[in-house]
């Protein structure tokens, strides 16, 4: 099984380390040509998605990324990757690869200051770490998609199809269950 991971900006080697432990082989995509490789699923870290969506935009890889998921493979999104799947952002006209039925909410918890750690629990499997750094959340689910964990009554993780987001950080913590349930999805 092998994972690409889009290096663009945000905490790519986090999700690499995390993939490691898992023995799950990983590497890093950066420009269009990395999108040729052959990978079985693909993480979009957290970060900011506004600068993510406009290198995947200069970079030519736009497109690519949004037809590969459209066509079935597994992607995994957090914080800023959930933004970029969402599509809808509450308050913003402006989406990006617009592929999953949930409208999110931009920095809901407020700035760095509202950042904040917790413990809650992921798909019914456990109580699990989370790390939410100006984070989003997923204000609807639409569709087939599926929530999978609400912190204080806010939607933090949604399943679709092929696609997982969380609007926390598991790969800043040393829990693997949530990259465990992704590698699950590819099987």
């Amino acid at each position: 099984m092998k994972i690409g991971v889009l290096a663009l900006q945000g905490a790519f080697i986090e999700h690499r380390e995390i993939l490691k432990k898992l023995d799950a082989d990983s590497f890093e995509i950066r420009s269009k040509e990395d999108l040729k490789q052959s990978f079985d699923g693909l993480i979009i870290p957290g970060g900011e998605s506004t600068v993510q969506g406009k290198l995947l935009r200069e970079l030519d890889m736009f497109n690519g990324v949004k037809d590969m998921i459209q066509d079935g493979l597994s992607v995994y999104g957090t914080c800023a990757g959930l933004l970029l799947l969402a599509k809808r952002i509450e308050g913003n006209e402006r989406t990006h690869l617009e592929v999953m039925d949930i409208t999110a909410v931009r920095n809901a918890y407020g700035r760095q200051l509202g950042s904040f750690f917790t413990e809650a629990s992921f798909a019914g499997i456990k109580k699990i770490p989370m790390t939410f750094i100006r984070a989003p959340y997923v204000k609807e689910a639409r569709g087939n998609a599926v929530v999978l964990a609400t912190v204080e009554g806010k939607i933090v993780a949604v399943k679709q199809n092929n696609m997982l987001v969380t609007a926390f950080h598991p790969e800043l913590n040393d829990d693997t269950t949530v990259h465990r349930y992704f590698l699950n999805m590819l099987k």
